[in-house]
């Protein structure tokens, strides 16, 4: 468990914006999830192969490596990255 202690020399409340910059972010992250979704349903589509399938055969040289691929692949893992990110935001609770 990590902790962070937030502390401001000023007199205004610091929590709410924290939590909207925290639900803002996450936002941009789901955002983000949604593109990257779209932009692997595009590759599984033109090549026939759902990502699982296509990162299998690329981690074990089963396919010739092309810029495509290596999209896909980049893809793949920012979409991981990415879902990482968002379950963490999701995580955070706040202690009075």
């Amino acid at each position: 468990m990590c902790e962070l202690k937030l502390v401001s020399p000023g007199e205004r409340q610091i929590k709410p914006i924290v939590e909207a910059a925290l639900s803002n972010e996450l936002r941009l992250i789901e955002a983000g999830i949604h593109r990257t979704e779209t932009n692997l349903k595009i590759f599984e589509k033109k090549y026939d192969m759902n990502t699982n399938e296509f990162v299998s055969k690329y981690e074990n040289d089963k396919i010739e490596e092309t810029m495509e691929y290596i999209e896909w692949i980049g893809e793949s893992k920012m979409l991981e990255r990415l879902i990482e990110k968002s379950n963490t935001l999701k995580s955070i609770r706040f202690e009075n």
